[in-house]
């Protein structure tokens, strides 16, 4: 597939087809992939995200073959990770005109990342539009779809949807069009969203409202076929896929508290739980009859545990109750770790020791990084002294919203 491949009028593809089997977020892909960018060819004319950055060098010479790059007045990165954006510091030396379109977030990224500090950025948000000479360009933010920073591109008068990560399969193609595969890529599809769109389900409610008031008739991903038939079918997968279950879902919420500062956390962790409709037991481990703790903890689909830190060691009658846990069965269960501290917390890394005697499914940050590639989840979760300011309730709300999503699957 030779870069220059007409879509639409003035729509071409401009990508890389790598039929090796390329390491990719710890899995193989052992059809290869194919990264789409995109020329569009108006009187300010535009590229939409690049490739890898393997391929960089040869995605530029290959593009100027078909365009002088001093035209190009803008190169629009949906996303910022470098199978898309990998080709920006290659295109970007030789289209010294052009401004970077981005949202706020990627504009340090791409700096830092292809040394572009001093290059024009626009900075566009959700709903903004873009005139790119016969073509108007509209923008929705897609966060965590699957980074912070990602957006989707909208060309009206077309109705091309240009969505970055999302629908896309990964496969080296020999036709760029689904219709054309000679086969059903149904599995292809559903597996780059199991792998790649899955661990952020929650964040496709944001994309399903921003596509509903599209009307389109291609979609044009960054990874495998271009989709122009079936195109609804297509995104009422994504909905079906990302569907919440209806099965009832319990926590069991258990502190020990000393100003009363790991009991607010327990508060907001309960809060967000019931905003999601699954139910919490909620317990102050000084104030409740053991017995019924662990009868709590027993029939929870998940169990937090916090505690705070009194001369570097938890509080209360915590401890005697963390002892009985790795006596019980509790396979199957999601478990983490909180609380509220003054100097270094010790008392919070002393309870995630003891969930992970257990035979529970006990969160950790390294876990969460490594599984869906979220850096604004931590766990444990911990807080120094009261959580009144905004990024601490949120640091606590993002857990409970993870563990939420994680029990509310329903794939």
């Amino acid at each position: 597939m030779k870069p220059g491949y007409k879509l639409a009028k003035d729509i071409y593809w401009i990508g890389k087809v790598d039929q090796r089997e390329v390491p990719f977020h710890r899995l193989l892909l052992t059809k290869g992939t194919t990264y789409n960018s995109y020329l569009l060819k108006t009187g300010k004319p535009t590229v939409i995200d690049t490739v890898d950055m393997e391929f960089g060098r040869e995605f530029a010479e290959a593009l100027a073959e078909l365009i002088d790059p001093l035209d190009i007045q803008y190169i629009v990165i949906n996303h910022t990770e470098p199978d898309h954006s990998g080709g920006l510091a290659a295109l970007a030396s030789k289209a010294t005109n052009a401004t970077i379109v981005c949202t706020e977030i990627a504009v340090p990224e791409i700096q830092q990342m292809y040394k572009l500090q001093h290059r024009n950025y626009l900075v566009v948000k959700d709903g903004d539009q873009l005139d790119i000479g016969g073509k108007t360009l509209l923008f929705k933010e897609t966060p965590y779809l699957h980074t912070a920073e990602t957006m989707i591109t909208y060309c009206k008068e077309d109705k091309v949807l240009f969505p970055c990560d999302i629908f896309s399969t990964h496969v080296a193609v020999n036709s760029l069009f689904e219709d054309e595969a000679g086969y059903d890529i149904t599995a292809d599809f559903n597996g780059y969203y199991q792998a790649i769109i899955h661990p952020h389900r929650r964040y496709v409610r944001t994309l399903l409202e921003a596509v509903n008031e599209m009307e389109i008739e291609m979609i044009a991903p960054s990874h495998g076929f271009i989709l122009r038939r079936n195109i609804a079918d297509y995104i009422n997968t994504y909905a079906t896929l990302s569907t919440e279950t209806l099965e009832d879902r319990k926590v069991a919420i258990v502190y020990a508290t000393l100003k009363n500062n790991t009991k607010k956390m327990a508060h907001i962790l309960r809060d967000c739980f019931q905003e999601n409709h699954i139910a919490v037991e909620l317990w102050d481990v000084d104030k409740a009859e053991e017995n019924d703790i662990l009868r709590s903890i027993e029939s929870a689909d998940a169990v937090f545990v916090g505690s705070s830190t009194k001369y570097a060691d938890m509080t209360g009658r915590l401890e005697g109750l963390l002892q009985k846990l790795p006596e019980m069965n509790l396979e199957g269960k999601l478990a983490a770790a909180f609380g509220s501290y003054g100097w270094s917390g010790e008392a919070i890394e002393v309870v995630q020791d003891y969930l992970n005697g257990t035979n529970m499914s006990v969160q950790s940050t390294s876990n969460v990084i490594k599984t869906t590639g979220m850096t604004h989840v931590e766990f444990p979760v911990r807080i120094r002294f009261a959580p009144r300011e905004e990024a601490q309730i949120n640091k606590i709300k993002n857990a409970a919203e993870f563990i939420s999503d994680l029990l509310l699957s329903a794939v």
